[in-house]
């Protein structure tokens, strides 16, 4: 489902030199994979995230994911790529303001020409919890309530996989708990690949692998 092949990252720094972000990482899922990515702040977790979902594109090395080679495809064609395949979950929630929650998954369901975006997205809202809260915008929602939201748009197109960026890192310990519990259980239910990026290893160790990042560079936990 997703394979990293000698992954580096570097960036020219204001004074023409190379800052290296992240060095020479490899790793290959299968479906249903669940996968954290750890490590302090700075270290390169969410830069290899986005390499792996195609948000970027990487100094040296390649990545294929669901069988697609990433690296030679247009913006165009790697946001296609995301629209078809991927789920993300992320710490700022990213809904749009001026949307109702049904109308915040519904989105990329409509982006896709799906002509059922209505019904699948009452079914997903209904799912996570927020079947009475439909019509409400996120301003008028908790911050557990939003990422709830932000959970059901990122299942809602059957995504092979979810990639979830420190997805309880604004939320108190009793929201956060519930969400980690919803994300692990619909992402069973799905069966779909699972990459987490956390600085909390209580709950990377629910995953069944762990990478650890330090300046860049990968260590197996």
């Amino acid at each position: 489902m997703l394979k990293a092949s000698n992954l580096s990252k570097r960036y020219r720094t204001a004074n023409g030199s190379d800052l290296t972000v992240l060095d020479n990482v490899s790793f290959d899922l299968s479906q249903g994979d669940t996968f954290a990515i750890v490590g302090p702040s700075g270290s390169g977790k969410t830069t290899l995230l986005g390499l792996c979902a195609g948000l970027d594109r990487a100094s040296e090395g390649s990545v294929v994911l669901n069988g697609i080679t990433l690296d030679s495809l247009s913006e165009d064609q790697r946001a296609d790529v995301r629209n078809k395949h991927v789920g993300f979950v992320f710490q700022n929630f990213q809904l749009i303001p001026t949307l109702t929650a049904l109308e915040n998954v519904m989105v990329p369901l409509e982006l896709r020409g799906d002509n059922t975006a209505e019904s699948i997205a009452r079914k997903w809202l209904e799912k996570v919890g927020l079947g009475d809260r439909m019509d409400h915008y996120p301003t008028q929602l908790s911050g557990g309530e939003q990422q709830r939201v932000c959970i059901a748009r990122a299942f809602s197109n059957n995504p092979q996989i979810l990639f979830a960026d420190e997805p309880t890192g604004n939320l108190d310990a009793e929201n956060a708990s519930g969400i980690v519990d919803l994300i692990f259980e619909l992402n069973q239910t799905a069966g779909t690949t699972l990459v987490l990026v956390t600085h909390d290893l209580e709950l990377a160790n629910r995953t069944q692998r762990i990478l650890r990042l330090k300046g860049g560079n990968p260590e197996w936990v």
